[in-house]
Formats: C-alpha cells, structure tokens, sequence
C-alpha cells in the first residue's frame, strides 16, 4: 500500500470515528423554547451556561412536570394565565432593559433564563454589590415570581450553574 494510500485509510478512519462520536452525543436543544440570552460580557473567561437546552430524553422527562408547574400557579390564583410559561416572552426584553440599566453591569459576564415568572441569572460578576443590584433589578419587573442569582464574583473557581458543552 502506498503512503498516499495509507494515509487516505486513517483520514477516512478518523472521520467516521468523528461522526460515530458526534452521532453518540445526544444532541440538545431549547425545546420549550425559554428566554435565554446574555447581557454582557464584560469578563470573558467567565463560563457560559447550559441554558435551557435538552435531549430529546430530558424533554420527556420535563414535560410533565412543567405542565403541572405552569398550571399550578393558575390554580393558585398566582396568574391569570393558565400557564406560567406564557409570562416568559414578554417579560424577557423587559427584563433585559431592567438589567441592562444597572450601573457596572458591562463589566460582568451575565446570561439570563426565564421559565415559569423565574429569572434565573448566571455568569461572573466583579463585584457582589452588583450581583445584589441585579437581583433587585429583576425582582422589580412586574410579573417576575422569583429571581435565583447563581452569580459567580469573579472568574476563578467552579460555577454553581451547569456549564455548557459538559
């Protein structure tokens, strides 16, 4: 066999071990459709987030459960939607100018999600007087429910929030 040759076979080999892996890997994705996006980026070697992205499998398993979530509040009198999740939408770029409006908040790295009237923050901040100023920022925007800052000060160190590509 020429070198030529040879060397055709372990290109060939190494590609169809790629896909083989990539086929392996369960592919995720936003399913449900939730608000997520970044704010700012101010401190680059901060993590990105999972987000709200799903296996097909997760998916499953999630949709019961956010099913009865998303009616539960109706039936609480909490909303007046019969699903939570229908709040997200709007209240994303609402929540997006409220946050942006926060002094020092280009100097962190902040992803944001939303399911259900939640607002979950995550990503790096400078300081932990801006992660609270965050906090009351989102807390303010009428029809938020709850905010879970998962706020790191800082670069260094493992994030609290899942990571993305793990």
């Amino acid at each position: 066999m020429s070198r030529l040759a040879a060397l055709g076979s372990v290109l060939l080999l190494a590609a169809q071990a790629a896909t083989a892996q990539e086929a392996a890997a369960p592919v995720k994705q936003n399913w449900f459709d939730d608000p997520f996006f970044r704010i700012s980026a101010g401190l680059p070697a901060c993590a990105m987030p999972e987000g709200p992205f799903y296996t097909a499998e997760e998916r499953r398993a999630q949709t019961h459960s956010r099913l009865e979530r998303g009616t539960s509040c109706w039936l609480a009198g909490q909303c007046t939607d019969s699903n939570a999740y229908r709040y997200d939408k709007p209240l994303a770029p609402k929540v997006r100018a409220a946050l942006l409006a926060v002094p020092g908040v280009p100097k962190s790295s902040v992803w944001v999600v939303i399911q259900r009237r939640w607002v979950y923050l995550q990503g790096c901040v400078p300081s932990a007087a801006l992660a609270r100023k965050l906090e009351r920022a989102a807390r303010a925007v009428p029809d938020v429910e709850t905010v879970v800052p998962d706020l790191m000060v800082g670069t260094q160190g493992k994030p609290t929030y899942p990571v993305a590509g793990r």
